[in-house]
């Protein structure tokens, strides 16, 4: 189902819809302020084992899509004072941080995983999304076959190639092709993994 939503005009009985089905363990495509996403339910197994399915990859790259930084601090293990003073530069914004998990994170997936990637993005939709659902989306990229291309930037084309695997797929504009700064604040200094969107 492909859905209009407006960014600068957010419908609730829209969002509702989306939360609805992300809490049956469906899965949407939704923009971000960067490119057009996957996402589930983080509290719904079978969203997590179709999003691994859907990447293609073992071990995906999966980030927590947060409405604030208030969501994101209930999923990291304790925030260095210089890394909340990031978080607060940074975010809303282009930029993944990735910092210390807290425990219940590896439940999630079932693994020993001891960090996480936080995005606050600035796009009023994926923000009023997480907050609707009440924790963050979990969520990793989408790609396309093009590796020219890289990311699908057209939600209509985005429901026409997945609207098999996908709930909904959230037509908030056309997406940009460039993804997120990714910069890993787990050491010592902060390590640049990924240059996008953001400055570094």
């Amino acid at each position: 189902m492909l859905l209009k939503i407006l960014p600068n005009k957010i419908s609730e009985q829209k969002i509702s819809m989306v939360v609805d089905q992300l809490k049956n363990g469906g899965l949407i495509v939704f923009p971000t302020d960067t490119v057009y996403a996957f996402g589930g339910d983080l509290y719904q197994p079978r969203a997590i084992e179709r999003l691994i399915k859907l990447s293609g990859k073992k071990r995906p790259d999966f980030s927590f899509i947060c409405n604030d930084i208030a969501q994101a601090q209930e999923y990291t293990a304790g925030l260095d004072t210089p890394v909340f003073k990031e978080m607060k530069r940074l975010f809303p914004g282009p930029y993944t941080m990735i910092v210390n998990a807290a425990p219940q994170v590896a439940r999630f997936f079932q693994t020993n995983k001891r960090t996480v990637g936080i995005r606050i993005p600035d796009n009023a939709i994926a923000r009023a999304i997480a907050k609707a659902l009440g924790h963050p989306i979990i969520s990793t990229s989408l790609h396309d076959e093009d590796v020219i291309l890289d990311y699908i930037t057209d939600p209509r084309e985005i429901e026409q190639r997945f609207h098999s695997q996908i709930s909904v797929v959230i037509d908030g504009g056309v997406g940009g092709n460039m993804p997120s700064t990714v910069i890993d604040y787990t050491k010592d200094e902060p390590l640049l993994v990924r240059e996008g969107a953001g400055t570094w």
